[in-house]
C-alpha cells in the first residue's frame, strides 16, 4: 500500500494545481465585474505557469507509475488516460497565452488611437498657421 500512487503528495499536488487553481481563476475572473490589466496579465501569466507545473507533476507520476508494482497506477499514469491529463495544461497554457496577447493588442489599439489623436492635434494647429 506504500507505493499506491493515489495518497502520495505529488498526486494531491497534481489535482490541485491541475484542477483546483485554474478552476478558482475562471471563478474569481467570472464573479468580478470589473478586473484591471494588471490582474488579467498575472492571470494569463499564472495559468502558463500552472500548466508548466502540471506538465512537470505528470511526468513524475507516470515514471513513478512505471517502476511501481500496482498495476493501476501503470493503468492511469500510463494510458491514454495520461494522454487526456496532458491535454488540461495545454488548455490552460493556451488559454494564458490568449490572455496575455488581449491584453497586447488592446493596448498596441489604445496606443494607435492616441498617436492619431495627437497627430491629428498637430496636423491641425500646422493648418491654422
Amino acid at each position: 500500500m506504500g507505493n499506491f500512487i493515489f495518497i502520495k503528495f505529488e498526486f494531491f499536488a497534481f489535482v490541485l494545481i491541475t484542477f483546483v487553481l485554474p478552476a478558482g481563476i475562471y471563478g474569481y475572473m467570472m464573479l468580478k465585474k470589473a478586473i484591471s490589466r494588471k490582474t488579467v496579465l498575472l492571470f494569463g501569466v499564472l495559468l502558463i505557469g500552472i500548466s508548466g507545473a502540471s506538465v512537470a507533476l505528470l511526468q513524475y507520476l507516470a515514471d513513478y507509475a512505471r517502476h511501481s508494482p500496482n498495476l493501476f497506477d501503470d493503468r492511469a499514469f500510463n494510458s491514454e488516460i495520461s494522454m487526456a491529463l496532458y491535454l488540461l495544461p495545454a488548455l490552460f497554457a493556451g488559454i494564458g497565452i490568449n490572455m496575455i496577447s488581449h491584453l497586447l493588442i488592446s493596448h498596441l489599439a489604445d496606443a494607435e488611437k492616441r498617436y492619431d489623436r495627437e497627430n491629428r492635434l498637430v496636423d491641425s494647429q500646422e493648418g491654422a498657421c
